[in-house]
């Protein structure tokens, strides 16, 4: 079987389910509009608390980034104290010294 036909049994079936849904939907004694609604208003809490979840690793992750910022800022200032230092040393040694 190529692809070509596997491909048109899987609309086929679908066509098919599709329209046993419609049949089912139109002829039976089914209310659809409370199930709807359970359905939709249960997708709304979970998207509710996916949201909150999302929210709270949102605000983790820049606290997470403040913090790498100071730390990057420490650290630059202390490479620019001790370079400062080691020039100040360079210097008070090459100063000359008075002859006693």
């Amino acid at each position: 079987m190529n692809e070509t036909t596997k491909y048109g049994l899987f609309f086929v079936g679908g066509v098919l389910v599709g329209a046993l849904g419609a049949v089912a939907l139109t002829r039976g004694k089914l209310d659809v509009k409370p199930l709807a609604t359970d359905l939709l208003s249960s997708g709304i809490d979970l998207k509710d608390k996916l949201m909150a979840g999302v929210d709270g690793v949102r605000e983790d992750l820049a606290d997470v980034m403040a913090e790498a910022e100071v730390k990057a800022q420490e650290r630059r200032a202390a490479k620019e104290a001790e370079a400062a230092a080691a020039e100040a040393e360079v210097v008070a040694e090459a100063e000359p010294k008075p002859a006693v």
